[in-house]
């Protein structure tokens, strides 16, 4: 994959933003900004609790419960797989809805406890009337070292703000698991293997950090 795991962390990290903002700060965000901010009040709460974090399968969990509402899962899986998604059947669909999001989601989990010193810079955004897409920019701020680019392609949906694309320094997370997944299937022969392989590894890594 082009995007190492610690970039990864970085989606993750932003999507929930650390370091959260003041209320004063959350006011002056428009909507699709704030959509980013809003979980991020009772997640650091959450985390503050050391006994907590200890226990992986609580905290994948809870990162679960607190992601699914700002995240277009159905149209990030969709874009991932691309040609794939459009002759896949409605069991692979779901099925790969659901590792992928498993996925996505034990990889913050991890993230999470091991990155703690992140704040984050919005920078200004333009939204016509009526607007319902925006990319909205910001900076992953870190001690000592320079601030990274991450942009969000965000839709509204049924009245909310979703993320469903992340840009890490230009390189997209859709585009950049779309070339891994089409890559495996073509190697393993079908979209049933490559979902088949991403549960197993799910199950291993889930099973790993509950033992």
């Amino acid at each position: 994959m082009k995007i190492k795991h610690n970039t990864l962390f970085v989606f993750f990290a932003v999507l929930l933003a650390l370091t959260p903002i003041t209320r004063a700060m959350a006011a002056d965000l428009l909507p699709p900004q704030q959509a980013v901010e809003m979980a991020s009040t009772k997640l650091q709460l959450k985390m503050q609790d050391k006994s907590f974090i200890k226990d992986f399968a609580k905290v994948n969990q809870f990162v679960n419960e607190a992601i699914l509402p700002h995240t277009d899962f159905d149209k990030i899986s969709a874009l991932v797989l691309g040609k794939l998604w459009k002759t896949a059947t409605p069991d692979e669909r779901e099925r790969f809805k659901q590792e992928f999001q498993t996925l996505l989601v034990r990889t913050y989990s991890r993230a999470f406890v091991e990155f703690k010193d992140w704040s984050i810079r919005y920078l200004p955004i333009e939204m016509a009337s009526g607007e319902t897409k925006v990319i909205v920019k910001t900076e992953v701020l870190q001690p000592g070292l320079r601030p990274v680019a991450v942009n969000y392609r965000m839709s509204l949906n049924n009245g909310e703000w979703k993320a469903y694309d992340i840009l890490i320094e230009g390189v997209s997370l859709v585009t950049n698991y779309r070339t891994s997944f089409s890559t495996e299937a073509q190697t393993k022969g079908s979209l049933s293997a490559v979902i088949d392989s991403l549960a197993k590894r799910n199950s291993e890594a889930l099973a790993a950090k509950s033992s």
